[in-house]
């Protein structure tokens, strides 16, 4: 029997569409509460250094409002580690985080402040916070996070995406194939997303050891022509028929 695959909305593009005039709405609370209400397992932000959608205070009042957990995406600094720790999200995705970039571009380098990553885990995961960490799909980051001991890796699906019914796609579906399968062996909670879309998530069902995907952008635009609860029903019923 297939297990029931978990389901993030990432709401960080409404808060995008209120930041681009300055309002006080689309609010992302009003987002994540519906989508709560229709099927949500968990809302995902992104709270970027440079705070381009999601802002401080949101962050908050999704804590406090919400029954469902929050998934914390945030880069390996200081003021983020503090931020997560006075949060205390359920979860928390580090990833790798560039100023220019118009949205994340790949996977962590985790030899990259290697001590400092340990130490980070260590510290969240001492408040009771799962940590997560935003992979490539290939073995060498997965036994990465395996010996940095994080709760789960997140499979970087956006080249599998972008390149979906393409020669290429078998190649990077086959990588995370054997990624998850790995991290699976290794005792590591396995979740994707980036650039997902219906048709390739789908697809991605296909890898039984994948539990949870975390899909934004895709959502928030086909909400703007069907709404929130129609598009959130939609997506559960096809990664979970």
């Amino acid at each position: 029997m297939k297990n029931k695959i978990r389901l993030g909305v990432n709401i960080d593009h409404v808060a995008t569409l209120r930041n681009v005039r300055g309002e006080n709405y689309p609010s992302p609370l009003q987002a994540a509460q519906i989508a709560e209400k229709n099927g949500a397992d968990l809302i995902t932000v992104h709270l970027r250094e440079d705070r381009r959608h999601i802002q401080y205070k949101d962050v908050f009042l999704l804590k406090k409002y919400l029954k469902i957990p929050i998934n914390l995406e945030m880069a390996l600094t200081k003021p983020m580690i503090n931020i997560a720790l006075k949060l205390k999200p359920n979860f928390v995705c580090i990833v790798p985080e560039k100023r220019k970039e118009v949205t994340t571009e790949g996977g962590l380098n985790l030899n990259y402040k290697k001590d400092f990553l340990k130490e980070s885990i260590e510290l969240l995961q001492k408040k009771k916070i799962k940590v997560s960490l935003f992979i490539e799909p290939n073995t060498k980051s997965v036994k990465a996070a395996s010996e940095l001991k994080a709760n789960n890796i997140e499979i970087h699906t956006g080249k599998f995406a972008k390149n979906y019914k393409k020669k290429l796609n078998n190649l990077e579906f086959n990588k995370i194939k054997s990624a998850a399968i790995l991290a699976k062996t290794l005792g590591l909670g396995v979740h994707a997303g980036h650039g997902l879309t219906y048709e390739s998530a789908k697809k991605i069902t296909q890898i039984k050891e994948i539990v949870e995907f975390n899909i934004g952008h895709f959502i928030v635009s086909e909400s703007v022509f069907f709404g929130i609860a129609s598009v959130l029903k939609k997506f559960k019923k096809i990664l979970n028929s």
